[in-house]
């Protein structure tokens, strides 16, 4: 267990926010190994108990869905989905509302999940993982898992289409302006 930046892959090149659609698949892959560094962790504790690689994974994991996840979520839901609101697929509409209501329930798994993890973080002699924390990571794993792939073979591909260079500009420098706020 290391801190996140041993990650394989974790040092990917950047995508700049004048591609702010490839920007918002790279969010996924950062998604996705956080998340791997999740089960990582919770696989260690397991195996190991606490210790700092464990509070350090937790530390990272927290950073991560504190910060970056809901600007992604915010990215989604001001520029993505509304782009798709005239649209006439049914199934498309479809997809649309399940993944706004994805993010709430995404929402709801963090909370409880976070709680755990700013003890494995802060507390060296933290409580050994109970079955709803490892519930809650296990939903909030899946609920991801299904979520990127509706956004990304489905929805992004659509909401891209609707957009000429002028727009693709201008959400990216909203994208990047709500970044540098934080």
């Amino acid at each position: 267990m290391g801190h996140s930046k041993a990650l394989p892959g974790f040092d990917t090149p950047a995508v700049g926010f004048e591609q702010p659609f490839e920007m918002l698949v790279a969010c996924h892959e950062r998604v996705n190994r956080t998340l791997d560094l999740l089960r990582r962790l919770i696989d260690h504790i397991d195996a190991s108990g606490h210790d700092q690689s464990s509070r350090s994974a937790a530390a990272d994991v927290l950073r991560y869905f504190d910060i970056a996840a809901p600007l992604h979520h915010e990215d989604e839901e001001l520029h993505v989905f509304p782009a798709l609101a005239g649209s006439t697929d049914t199934r498309l509409r479809a997809a649309i509302a399940g993944l706004q209501q994805d993010h709430g329930h995404m929402a709801a798994c963090w909370a409880q999940l976070r709680d755990a993890l700013v003890q494995w973080r802060d507390d060296a002699a933290a409580p050994a993982i109970d079955d709803s924390n490892r519930k809650a990571a296990g939903d909030f794993i899946s609920l991801y898992a299904v979520h990127i792939a509706t956004e990304e073979g489905l929805v992004y591909p659509a909401a891209r289409a609707c957009f000429d260079d002028a727009g693709l500009a201008r959400i990216g420098a909203e994208m990047q302006g709500r970044r540098r706020a934080v």
